[in-house]
């Protein structure tokens, strides 16, 4: 008789953890000092998000952190990663702090800390002061600097009780989706002005981890969350190798080889001689990139597939990033993205855990001993309460299931991944989509803004408490 298999355990110091960003969920955009970020201006663009929404209430956590907070007690999260709004900090994204900005977010760390939960820092998820905007934004180079400068100041005011920081948040989406294909803030459609914010955001990366050491104590952690893709190839022709080579340079390279390895991916430079030359990169840059990192973050949603473009691959670009008619890919016209096979979320991205296994065990080469945590990882379905009011979303359950154990098998095939952070701990503002699409373990009604756990907050609230995994049917009915 066979053995029984084994529970799928993880090491137990694991973080369990949930994510958000500002702009998101907290609201409240027009007190205590904060001015418009890029999301502010853009959102109130006809035109940009699904139904005109915008965060300028989202689900209100500016004012109901502490109900938020004691959510994620009773959810058994041992972390929680959230965002500062650098504008409510820095209203101009210059100068001395508003103390206002400031003090929520202590108050919101204390609150954490008094509920044995560690507070992870992310000091920017898209939402640049439109200040900095107007005098260019992230293709300037002065951006940068004014990030070290953010970056010292909420150093200062909370390295003495956070440990985990995290410099950027995706910044090939603040890049290419930004200024590239139009589709997130400020909306701009420059090819040029992608690759220019793509270097400038990697500089503030380095100047801000330097500046945030230099005003926390040395036990504190820095990392960067990177939307790394895992680029597979339509088939094993040279041509489709080529590609997935093209866009791997431009979606993971262009980040990583600066910030891990002090130098951009071979090849970039030269497919995108005919959009720039480079010329902003300058002496002594890459080595302010090329910070020792303490950790690496991992977002991870869906795989890419690419080919070759052929004469048929005109038409809309199936490459998950929204519909526009520019692209976020430049210097890669050639290139032909695919729908890949199998069952899709709400956002139309295909469930494949073992993309977020090979994401794993590639950086587990690419950065040897360094320490990896899946900072995003989820997935939006059309939840809707039940005639009890309970919401039962199965479909997510299995999707955490799947994700969970490739990271579990990534552990046990050596990597070191010591933290999962879902995404998202509550439905919210979904960029472009508006209100749209459904992230969130927890269910918010946003007529009245009322938080209900679903099945999934349950069943992960058990995953947190044992360290394994419990079957995809065990999610508590309450």
């Amino acid at each position: 008789m066979p053995e029984p298999a084994s529970p799928v355990t993880f090491p137990p110091a694991f973080l369990w953890g949930a994510a958000t960003s500002a702009y998101q969920i907290e609201g409240a955009v027009r007190e205590d000092g904060r001015t418009p970020s890029i999301w502010d201006t853009f959102s109130h663009t006809p035109g940009k998000t699904a139904a005109d929404e915008t965060g300028d209430i989202a689900v209100d956590h500016y004012h109901r952190f502490r109900d938020d907070v004691a959510l994620m007690a009773e959810l058994g999260l041992s972390a929680y990663r959230f965002s500062i709004s650098w504008s409510r900090v820095q209203p101009t994204g210059r100068g001395p702090a508003v103390q206002r900005g400031l003090d929520f977010y202590r108050k919101l760390v204390d609150e954490l800390l008094s509920h044995g939960i560690k507070p992870a820092i992310t000091l920017y998820h898209w939402d640049l002061p439109q200040h900095l905007e107007d005098a260019g934004g992230w293709p300037e180079r002065d951006t940068a600097l004014r990030f070290a400068e953010y970056a010292q100041i909420v150093g200062e005011a909370l390295g003495d009780r956070v440990e985990q920081w995290i410099t950027l948040n995706e910044p090939w989406c603040s890049a290419f989706l930004g200024y590239g294909s139009g589709v997130h803030a400020p909306g701009r459609t420059d090819a040029a002005a992608s690759l220019r914010a793509a270097h400038h955001l990697n500089l503030a990366h380095g100047l801000g981890t330097t500046a945030l050491r230099s005003a926390m104590p040395a036990r504190n952690t820095v990392a960067v969350s990177l939307n790394s893709s895992v680029v597979r190839p339509l088939s094993p022709s040279p041509e489709d190798l080529a590609a997935v080579r093209r866009i791997d340079n431009l979606a993971n390279g262009v980040f990583h080889g600066p910030m891990l390895h002090g130098a951009y991916p071979e090849g970039l430079f030269a497919e995108t001689s005919s959009i720039t030359d480079w010329s902003y990169v300058l002496d002594g840059d890459l080595a302010a990139i090329n910070q020792p990192l303490d950790a690496l973050g991992l977002n991870y949603y869906t795989p890419t597939l690419v080919s070759a473009a052929s004469e048929s691959s005109d038409g809309p670009r199936p490459d998950g990033h929204g519909a526009s008619s520019y692209s976020p890919w430049p210097g890669a016209d050639g290139v032909a993205f695919h729908q890949t096979p199998g069952d899709r979320t709400e956002m139309g991205w295909t469930i494949d855990p073992t993309g977020l296994h090979d994401l794993i065990m590639r950086y587990t080469r690419e950065a040897p001993g360094l320490p990896l945590y899946i900072t995003e990882n989820g997935a939006a379905y059309d939840d809707k309460p039940d005639p009890e009011g309970r919401v039962h979303d199965p479909e997510r359950i299995a999707y955490l299931h799947g994700h969970l154990s490739a990271v579990r098998r990534a552990i046990a095939d050596g990597a070191d991944v010591r933290g999962y952070y879902l995404w998202s701990l509550m439905d919210n503002f979904e960029w472009a989509y508006g209100y749209g699409k459904r992230f969130g373990a927890v269910y918010v009604d946003y007529a009245t803004l009322t938080r209900t756990p679903k099945s999934s907050a349950h069943w992960y609230r058990e995953v947190a408490r044992t360290g394994s995994l419990p079957p995809v049917t065990s999610a508590a009915a309450e």
